[in-house]
């Protein structure tokens, strides 16, 4: 009362701007007007039957838009609710508007909370909207001529127009940061794709540049700091609070669903979903590049990391993805041949249409052509009443996937050929024929020219299914296993949300087994490794036994003449030792022998472990 000379008997008029001051005050925010203005129509909507006028101030006091019942208007504009107001303390005294300016917190000033005799029968709601720097920008302001003497009938209207002020100050620091990275924090699983809390704002060196009113919280409290003082929190990269660098953003990128992004705090080790969107001056496409030039699509590309021949695949696949063109993959049992059909369906056009698979092996001869093709009703004993559809018409504007196609009987391969030929397709003890379309995918462990030389298979089948052939490579062939076991571990979290991982000896392991299972087998070895794993990084104690088999026939028929020096064969035994953490008995597994061999060999080659190593 004292500093700004104001009397609270005195009664005193609104003070309302000029015009001319009143658009210099608009246009210094117009970037956040034209986002607020969204916000504030959508709050009027809902707090309009209750009497409420809003106004949305900038950081000065003045209002700088406004939106109230024009039949009161004369009222609100005696009261200072109305364009132009000043709402500034030092004019008005203490006001909901007044004190969020100078607090920069949510509050409700209700009817004697006011300084000014004026203003005491007004109830005032505000809360405060920040710009990415933290700075206030402005004030969003819900408040009635009248209301009920208890202060607590705002409570309501205190939580609607912090939610509201909160989506406005979103929309704008995301429209204003377009041109960096969006990094958007929350936790709430239920809601995550649409209810985002925190929202930070990255340069392109990960460092933090700007933040919502919530994240800035979120990171002062991960400091211990008062989330007012941003000069902490500017500037600092983002490995400082999330378990994550900048170059590995790229995995959270949208489209991925956030409910299944997880991310941890590095201080709290609270766990939040996580969402990233990318700068739009990098066009961060749903499509990867092969090491030879070729643009894939993402489901194709998550076949396969760096292995030179998948990628050769890939590199053919990527010009035939939306032809009708057939496509045979050929493969050992377990390669992923199945997994690779889809990631052509899901690239392709047909995307939205259904993926049939049938396995050709698994149908028995009696009932293959009742199930691919469909029959009428009566058409044998144990024939549906009304009838089947078949799987190839399933499969209509879609694809349609022929797993170990080798194993067709030969009648059912007559009666493919016509489908595929005609595209049409005639249930069996129906005369009417119906008009298929699809893509045919087929797939084989076998070698189809052999077959076809015996006879077991159609050779104009072949010809036709073959408009492409695809070989995928054993696992044991491929070099990129650490990719592929990393992709596995994505997809099985610890039971605590965090990302798991597979130390340097279990790797190792992994990298010298034989994988007579190819792909399938090693899920099976990190499903297992997963169960008894007691930490979120895989080690050589989680593997099961069958991966510590080798081969030392080699070793055993070698001469004597032809083996290592005896200090070569220290140097050897000691980098398994390194390998294996100087764990002794997670070394003799790696070196496929048992814990008293290995201790012999120790004891004769000189080799000791580093001091308080087991």
């Amino acid at each position: 009362m004292d500093h700004h000379r104001l009397d609270p008997a005195v009664l005193r008029p609104a003070v309302i701007v000029e015009d001319r001051q009143l658009r210099e005050h608009r246009d210094a925010m117009d970037e956040l007007l034209r986002t607020a203005r969204f916000g504030v129509e959508a709050l009027y909507r809902q707090v309009a039957g209750l009497g409420y006028v809003l106004l949305l101030t900038d950081n000065e006091g003045i209002t700088v838009d406004y939106i109230g019942d024009e039949s009161t208007t004369e009222y609100l504009r005696e009261a200072g609710l109305y364009l132009g107001a000043d709402w500034n303390e030092a004019r008005a005294g203490t006001n909901g508007t007044g004190t969020c300016v100078a607090t920069g917190e949510a509050l409700t000033v209700h009817q004697t909370d006011h300084f000014d005799a004026t203003h005491i029968p007004l109830t005032c709601t505000v809360a405060p909207i920040f710009d990415p720097a933290g700075n206030l920008s402005a004030v969003l302001d819900i408040s009635a001529l009248s209301s009920p003497a208890e202060k607590s009938s705002q409570y309501l209207a205190l939580q609607i127009v912090k939610n509201f002020a909160h989506r406005i100050e979103t929309a704008n620091l995301i429209r204003s940061c377009s041109r960096n990275w969006i990094v958007k924090l929350t936790s709430n699983q239920a809601l995550a794709e649409v209810d985002i809390e925190y929202v930070l704002v990255l340069d392109s060196m990960g460092r933090i540049t700007g933040f919502n009113h919530s994240g800035r919280q979120l990171l002062a409290q991960e400091l211990r700091i008062n989330w007012r003082d941003s000069s902490g929190i500017m500037g600092r990269p983002i490995s400082d609070f999330l378990d994550c660098e900048i170059d590995s953003l790229t995995r959270f990128v949208a489209p991925n669903a956030i409910e299944r992004n997880l991310i941890r705090l590095t201080a709290s080790g609270r766990t939040l979903f996580i969402q990233v969107v990318p700068p739009a001056t990098i066009r961060v496409l749903p499509t990867a590049v092969t090491s030879d030039g070729y643009e894939l699509p993402a489901p194709l590309r998550a076949v396969a990391g760096e292995d030179a021949s998948v990628q050769k695949s890939l590199r053919k696949l990527s010009r035939l993805i939306n032809t009708n063109t057939g496509i045979l993959v050929l493969g050992e049992t377990g390669t992923g041949k199945e997994h690779l059909a889809k990631a052509i369906h899901q690239s392709s056009i047909r995307a939205k249409g259904p993926f049939i698979p049938v396995n050709c092996a698994a149908l028995p001869e009696s009932l293959i052509e009742a199930e691919l093709f469909g029959y009428e009703s009566g058409s044998f004993t144990g024939a549906l009443s009304k009838g089947k559809k078949g799987l190839i018409r399933e499969a209509h504007g879609g694809t349609l996937f022929l797993d170990e196609i080798g194993d067709m009987p030969i009648s059912s391969q007559t009666r493919l050929l016509r489908v595929l030929a005609e595209r049409e397709v005639t249930p069996v003890g129906g005369a009417k024929p119906a008009s298929v379309d699809m893509r045919v995918i087929a797939a084989t462990h076998q070698d189809l020219l052999a077959l076809v030389k015996q006879g077991k298979f159609r050779e104009d089948l072949y010809f036709r299914l073959n408009g492409a052939i695809i070989a995928l490579p054993s696992l044991r062939e491929r070099s990129d296993l650490a990719w592929l076991v990393d992709q596995l571990l994505s997809k099985r979290p610890y039971p605590d949300g965090s990302r798991r991982s597979i130390s340097a000896p279990a790797l190792g392991v992994l990298a010298a087994h034989g994988w007579s299972g190819n792909i399938r087998e090693l899920v099976n070895v990190i499903d297992f490794a997963c169960a008894v794993a007691s930490d979120q990084i895989i080690t050589i104690e989680d593997l099961p036994d069958q991966v510590f088999r080798r081969n030392f026939v080699d070793v055993v028929a070698s001469p004597p003449a032809s083996r290592a020096s005896p200090s070569e064969e220290a140097a050897v035994l000691l980098e398994d030792l390194r390998r294996a953490n100087w764990n002794v008995s997670a070394a003799a597994r790696l070196m496929g022998i048992d814990r008293t061999t290995l201790h012999r060999r120790m004891r004769r080659l000189g080799v000791s472990l580093p001091p308080r190593a087991t």
